[in-house]
């Protein structure tokens, strides 16, 4: 009766450990939300640049982003998770102020536009430096038999935030204005930092450091597995709203919303399956979901089915990369935990870059169903991989792992 009864006490004190570094991540998230909506809009309309370079000025985050991972891994390894985390809040401010200049100096749509560019690399880089931080630093509190619901919470932070931050971006543009947006990407950044202060530091771990080349080998099978399972992400949040305006079905903002909820929903509650069952056969479920749900959308004949294909791959995509993550950072001494998060991060970073425009390509050619098929065999072959590196796992456990 008293182990039963503390079991939910013991777990709620190590949450409660968890969320307020994981808070950071959420503050990085909004600052990346807030603007991410309105910014193609004001590139496109108030500058007047094309479709093409609006897209591509916003996307340019992405690609500082994938090359600070290295940066991001070897500062939480060495100078400790805090100062990382503290490094990329100020990441985020300095966005914040080049996007207020940039949008103070809109009379001039080159400086403008430039300013712009500036404020998205800087937050690629932040952005970066949170993430990963956040997670180490979690993991220093809880100790390592909680990564994968560190690393669960850290998730639950970015998409809630991103979630939370395009409409709130969306009525701040057109209530207040663009340079409202600037301001609150400032404060937001210096919210974080305050509140970070007082927080104590973990021990930064000494010992064997591996290269940044052999972590991102070691790690190489999981991160092709998230690439292959994030394309079913990718290909939702990019064509679910075109997919359902060709068929002329009303209500696509309503599959986003049953993605996400079903996502959080299902990493609140399952999230101790992979500390109980393993990394492995969790990724094995969780991309037959994913799959299972891909294909009803490409067949579905009508909303309502889309709507639970797109509830299906939310359930499915949730566990996917603490799941995988949790094996990927096993595989490394604890001096290189962070250096092995930021290798396997770079995965999910590459496939949401590729997805959109190979998607693109397989909507043009053969219609927007197809590109939930498309998803769905690049799900069936995470399904095949995880299964392979399952079965080379039970014959030799942890062979290259430290404890």
């Amino acid at each position: 009766m008293s182990t039963d009864s503390a079991t939910p006490r013991s777990e709620f004190a190590t949450t409660m450990q968890i969320i307020p570094v994981v808070f950071f991540t959420f503050l990085c998230y909004l600052t990346i939300g807030i603007p991410l909506a309105v910014l193609p809009g004001y590139v496109h309309d108030d500058l007047g640049y094309s479709a093409i370079l609006a897209g591509a000025a916003i996307s340019v985050q992405y690609l500082a982003t994938l090359a600070s991972r290295p940066l991001a891994g070897r500062s939480a390894d060495t100078l400790g998770p805090k100062r990382t985390v503290t490094i990329g809040l100020l990441g985020c401010g300095a966005s914040g102020i080049l996007l207020l200049l940039a949008v103070l100096c809109g009379r001039w749509p080159v400086v403008s536009l430039g300013l712009l560019v500036c404020s998205r690399l800087v937050l690629g880089f932040g952005e970066s430096l949170c993430g990963t931080g956040a997670i180490l630093w979690g993991i220093g509190r809880v100790g390592t038999s909680n990564n994968a619901r560190v690393i669960s919470w850290n998730g639950i932070a970015t998409y809630g935030a991103l979630a939370i931050g395009a409409p709130l971006g969306v009525a701040i543009a057109h209530t207040i204005g663009f340079a409202a947006l600037g301001v609150l990407v400032i404060l937001l950044a210096a919210l974080g930092f305050y509140l970070a202060r007082p927080i104590a530091p973990v021990p930064i771990v000494h010992g064997e450091r591996m290269s940044y080349r052999s972590v991102f080998t070691r790690v190489l099978p999981h991160g092709i597995g998230l690439a292959l399972g994030s394309a079913g992400f990718g290909s939702i949040a990019t064509f679910i709203t075109l997919f359902y305006a060709a068929r002329h079905w009303p209500n696509a903002a309503l599959s986003l919303t049953v993605f996400g909820t079903l996502f959080i929903g299902a990493r609140l509650l399952f999230a101790n399956t992979i500390k109980a069952y393993g990394g492995f056969r969790v990724a094995i479920a969780s991309f037959s979901f994913e799959c299972a749900g891909l294909l009803m959308l490409w067949l579905a004949p009508e909303p309502h089915i889309a709507l639970a294909g797109a509830a299906l791959t939310g359930f499915g995509f949730a566990l996917v990369f603490p799941a995988l993550g949790v094996e990927a950072v096993g595989l490394v001494p604890p001096a290189s935990r962070g250096a092995a998060l930021s290798a396997y991060s770079v995965f999910l970073d590459l496939s949401l870059g590729i997805t959109g425009p190979l998607a693109g390509y397989i909507a043009g050619e053969f219609g927007y169903a197809q590109v939930f098929l498309f998803a769905a065999v690049a799900s069936a072959m995470a399904v095949v991989l995880s299964t392979m590196m399952y079965l080379r796992n039970s014959r030799a456990p942890n062979a290259p792992a430290a404890t």
